[in-house]
């Protein structure tokens, strides 16, 4: 039985799901999973706190999301559970290509998600309905592009390789190609549709990032981020008509876990998923 902990340190898109991605319909047999969470903060005392819960718990295996991982905050729950002696994963954003490589250094596994933009946090914009619509337009973005197949998929193999005394740790920054590849699009228009939402969310940083830490005018401000969100939505749309594509084709990949956690796949709607 493999244990695998869960730490989410504020909010990420790619976080927001991560531990349901392994066990889609809560019927596999072969491990079991805690998540903890420090809420919308990640200060370092609330990072401390979080990991020092999940080392409680006695892992195998430990997955840590959070934006930016060269902050503080995630920093000291990156110390924490690596002084703990567990394998861990950072699953994070475009600034924490900041921390590669003293990730690389220690012996943590990493998977940037360039697309895993920053949202408009700016008060005279964002609101909590504001707030879950620009997550869902993400979480959609990632899903339908590939990233969650990919991040499935390398997590997938650090679990297997738990028993074989040497843990397999990936170090991937999910570029627009690498997301793609993983999509299993066939249709190219599905592949442009997905290529384009995929290049859209990450230019929504550009945005954000200007409008909550440059710029100090809050007319000019709120504006930016409001059409930082508007992006997000349209390359949301995107996303979706490129799933669309597919249907029409019945050539949707579909990847669901076995009950033994090995993966199966299928492209047809009416058929059986087979063992890959």
């Amino acid at each position: 039985m493999v244990k695998l902990g869960f730490v989410k340190l504020g909010a990420i898109a790619s976080g927001s799901l991560c531990e349901l991605l392994f066990d889609e319909r809560a019927e596999r047999q072969n491990f079991e999973t805690l998540t903890v969470a420090s809420g919308a903060k990640i200060t370092p005392e609330k990072a401390e706190e979080a990991a020092k819960k999940i080392l409680d718990y006695k892992p195998d295996l430990v997955i840590l999301t959070s934006p930016n991982a060269a902050l503080k905050g995630p920093k000291k729950a990156i110390e924490i559970i690596h002084d703990g002696k567990i394998p861990l994963i950072v699953i994070s954003d475009s600034p924490a290509k900041k921390a590669k490589e003293e990730l690389e250094e220690k012996g943590i596994g990493y998977i940037i998600v360039e697309a895993d933009s920053m949202i408009g946090a700016r008060r005279e914009f964002l609101d909590p309905t504001e707030m879950a619509l620009f997550n869902a337009d993400l979480i959609r973005i990632l899903a339908i592009t590939g990233v969650f197949n990919l991040i499935v998929e390398e997590v997938e193999k650090s679990i297997s390789s738990l028993s074989s005394g040497e843990v397999y740790l990936p170090r991937v920054t999910v570029t627009t190609r690498k997301a793609l590849d993983k999509s299993g699009f066939t249709n190219p228009y599905a592949q442009a549709k997905a290529y384009a939402s995929y290049e859209m969310a990450k230019k929504v940083a550009d945005i954000t990032v200007k409008a909550c830490f440059v710029e100090k005018d809050w007319k000019k401000y709120t504006l930016m981020v409001a059409s930082a969100h508007e992006l997000m939505r349209e390359a949301a749309k995107l996303a979706d008509e490129a799933r669309e594509i597919e249907k029409g084709n019945d050539t949707v990949l579909r990847k669901p876990h076995f009950d033994d956690g090995s993966l199966m796949a299928k492209t047809k709607l009416i058929e059986k998923p087979e063992k890959i």
